[in-house]
């Protein structure tokens, strides 16, 4: 019985398949793959010039670095991206999933939703972009409620904070699953 080697003790360990995919992969399929993580394309375009990335951490830091650095009109390119909680793209599974949250809020919930959503946009010009992963209905729609208030500088600061956070479990979903 023939043993497979010992990893030497400090080696690196191997990127995740996707991971490795992503850094492998033609720039066009590279960049309409981070396309779907972020519709940024000044965000993927400093994601695509630092590959290959070693490892998930290193894509992390790459993105938090490119998100801090996006302009006021990229960062209204990459919230075009994201549908108004409460209503996700037909057809699209991220979508569906990262707002499962309101899935089964109440129909009251959903239309005050709805209302304080319109009333954000008249407001900022933009959609409430809120990493709804885990969060339920009641939670987004208390995060909307509270953010309303904030001047449009506060605003897209917290907007580039939860972008990030976003693109974070994007990329994770992206490095371990390859798309």
């Amino acid at each position: 019985m023939t043993s497979s080697p010992q990893r030497l003790s400090g080696a690196a360990p191997e990127p995740p398949a996707g991971l490795t995919r992503f850094n492998t992969s033609q720039d066009s399929a590279a960049l309409a793959a981070l396309h779907e993580v972020c519709a940024s394309s000044a965000w993927g375009s400093k994601l695509l010039a630092r590959r290959p990335y070693a490892t998930v951490e290193t894509l992390f830091d790459a993105s938090d670095a490119a998100m801090a650095e996006l302009t006021a009109e990229d960062l209204a390119e990459a919230m075009a991206g994201h549908p108004p909680i409460g209503r996700p793209k037909p057809g699209d599974p991220t979508s569906s999933r990262e707002q499962r949250g309101m899935a089964g809020a109440s129909e009251e919930l959903k239309a005050e939703m709805l209302e304080r959503n319109l009333a954000y946009q008249d407001r900022f010009g933009h959609v409430f972009v809120i990493c709804a992963t885990g969060a339920t209905g009641e939670q987004m729609l208390e995060a909307l409620k509270a953010r309303i208030g904030n001047s449009p500088e506060q605003e897209r600061e917290i907007i580039r904070t939860e972008l990030g956070k976003i693109n974070r479990i994007r990329l994770t979903r992206l490095a371990e699953e390859g798309g």
